[in-house]
C-alpha cells in the first residue's frame, strides 16, 4: 500500500488550478436550466481531454477513453487505468461537467471566472462539481503518468447534465442504459458529489408534486358567493402535512445514519391566474416535494398522499375553514371545492451498508488523511445509486469533492457554499480529498 501511495504522491496543486481555471472559465456556458440554459459539456470535456490524451493507448499509453455524446455538445467521458485482475474495479463517478446558474449581479465576484483568495478557489462550480472534475482529472492524469502496477482497473466517469433531467437520454442515465456501469459492480464505486469532506452514508428519496385546487372566482366584497382557492389550499394543505408527519415519522434507523431531518412534505412554489386584489380567485396550484428517508418506500408515500386527497374531496365540507363566509361548499349552487394531485419524476434514496469493503477503505482513508471520522446523512438526493444498490452494487457516499462510490461519496467542498452565491472551495480540502483517493487505490491492492 505505502508503495501505491508515494508513487501516487500529493495533488500538483499547481497544474489542478490551471485546468480548474478553464474549467469555471465555461461555467457560465455549461448553466443548466432548460429551455432557457442548455449546457454545451463538451467544451469542459475538452478542457480534460487535453490533459489526458497525451496518455491515451491512442499516443501509446495507459489509458483508455471514451467520449460518449448522444446529443451535440453534450457529451460524457469515461477514462480507464486498466489492472491486472478483471474481477478487481475501483470506480470514481458523478463527476458532472454542468452547473446551477448564477447570477453575477448578486456575486462579490465574478461566477465565471476562477478567483483565488488565499486558500479560498472561487467560481460557480469549485464545489459542484467542476472542482471534482479537475481533482480526478489530475489522479487519472497521474496514473497515466507513473504507470503503477495495480490488480484493480481505476475507471472515472464524467457525466453530463446532473443538475437538471428535464432533458433525458443524455447523461447518466444513458449510460447506465447503454451497460458503460456493468464492470462497475466488481468493486466499489464512489459517487462524486457531496460535500464536507466526510463519508456520507445516507441520502433521500424526492416526490416532487403539484397540487391544483379548484373554487369558485368572485368580488371580494361578497366572500359568501365564492369558494376563495387560496384558502381551500392552504387548509387542505396542512390537513395533508399533518396526516403526513402522521403516517411517516421519524424513523428509528435515522439516528444510526445521523440524518440531519426526519422526512418532510412542505410546498416550495405557488401559481394562480392573477388579477385584482378584490378579486377572489378560483384556482391556484401549489408545488412542492416529499424528501424521503431511505427506510420508507417512495410508492407507499404516493398512495397515501392520493389517499389524503381522494379523502378530503369527498368530505370537503368537514374542511377546517377561516371566518364566518368561508366556505368550501356553495350548496345553492351545487359547487364543492376539489383538487388533484400529480407526481412528477420520483427518486429513491439510499443507506449504504456500513459494513462494505467500500465503506471500511473510505472511513479508513478518511481518518488517515483529515485526521477524524463523522459520516453523515442528509436529504439530498443523487441520481441512479439506488438502482444501482437494488441490484448489488457496493454504494457509499463522502465528501471532499463531489465523490460518491455505489458505496460512498467524497466532496471535497464545502456544504455551506454548495449551489449558493459566492462558492468557492478550498485547495487545502482538494489536496485532502486527491490524498483519499490514492488511500482508496492503495488499500484496494492489499
Amino acid at each position: 500500500m505505502a508503495d501505491v501511495k508515494q508513487i501516487l504522491g500529493d495533488l500538483n496543486e499547481d497544474s489542478f488550478v490551471t485546468l480548474l481555471k478553464k474549467l469555471i472559465g465555461e461555467s457560465k456556458f455549461v448553466q443548466n436550466n432548460p429551455p432557457d440554459l442548455i449546457p454545451e459539456e463538451d467544451r469542459n470535456v475538452n478542457h480534460v481531454l487535453d490533459i489526458l490524451n497525451p496518455y491515451s493507448t491512442n499516443n501509446g499509453g495507459p489509458l483508455v477513453i471514451n467520449h460518449i455524446v448522444y446529443t451535440p455538445n453534450r457529451g460524457n467521458l469515461i477514462v480507464e487505468y486498466p489492472g491486472t485482475d478483471p474481477k478487481k474495479v475501483v470506480s470514481f463517478v458523478g463527476m458532472h461537467l454542468d452547473v446551477v446558474t448564477a447570477n453575477p449581479d448578486e456575486w462579490e465576484f465574478d461566477p465565471f471566472s476562477l478567483s483565488i483568495n488565499g486558500d479560498k478557489l472561487q467560481g460557480r462550480g469549485t464545489t459542484d462539481c467542476l472542482g471534482h472534475v479537475a481533482l480526478v482529472t489530475e489522479l487519472m492524469k497521474r496514473l497515466g503518468e507513473t504507470k503503477p502496477k495495480l490488480k484493480s482497473t481505476v475507471i472515472a466517469i464524467f457525466i453530463a447534465s446532473e443538475e437538471n433531467s428535464s432533458i433525458p437520454g443524455i447523461g447518466v442515465d444513458a449510460l447506465y442504459r447503454d451497460g458503460w456501469f456493468d464492470n462497475l459492480k466488481q468493486g466499489p464505486l464512489f459517487w462524486i458529489d457531496a460535500a464536507d469532506k466526510q463519508p456520507c452514508i445516507g441520502t433521500g428519496g424526492t416526490i416532487p408534486w403539484k397540487l391544483e385546487v379548484i373554487g369558485k372566482g368572485f368580488h371580494s366584497g361578497l366572500p359568501n358567493k365564492a369558494i376563495n382557492a387560496l384558502e381551500l389550499a392552504m387548509d387542505a394543505l396542512k390537513e395533508i402535512q399533518s396526516r403526513f408527519y402522521r403516517d411517516f415519522p421519524p424513523h428509528p434507523k435515522e439516528q444510526v445514519y445521523k440524518f440531519e431531518t426526519p422526512s418532510t412534505m412542505k410546498p416550495t412554489q405557488w401559481f394562480y391566474p392573477g388579477g385584482g386584489i378584490n378579486q377572489i380567485p378560483g384556482e391556484c396550484t401549489v408545488s412542492g416535494d416529499v424528501r424521503l428517508t431511505p427506510f420508507y418506500n417512495v410508492s407507499d408515500v404516493m398512495k397515501k398522499l392520493q389517499e389524503y386527497v381522494d379523502d378530503l374531496n369527498a368530505n370537503i365540507e368537514k374542511l377546517d375553514t377561516r371566518g364566518p363566509v368561508s366556505k368550501y361548499v356553495l350548496p345553492d349552487e351545487n359547487l364543492r371545492g376539489r383538487m388533484t394531485i400529480t407526481f412528477d419524476e420520483t427518486s429513491s434514496g439510499v443507506a449504504c451498508d456500513l459494513n462494505s469493503l467500500g465503506y471500511k477503505v473510505l472511513s479508513k482513508a478518511t481518518e488517515e488523511v483529515v485526521g477524524y471520522l463523522e459520516p453523515y446523512s442528509i436529504t439530498g438526493s443523487l441520481p441512479l445509486i439506488r438502482d444501482l444498490q437494488d441490484i448489488g452494487y457496493d454504494v457509499q457516499s463522502t465528501g471532499y469533492v463531489n465523490f460518491y462510490i455505489f458505496q460512498y461519496e467524497m466532496h471535497a467542498g464545502l456544504m455551506d457554499t454548495y449551489h449558493a452565491n459566492n462558492e468557492y472551495c478550498l485547495l487545502s480540502d482538494m489536496s485532502q480529498g486527491y490524498l483519499v483517493f490514492a488511500s482508496i487505490i492503495a488499500q484496494l491492492e492489499d
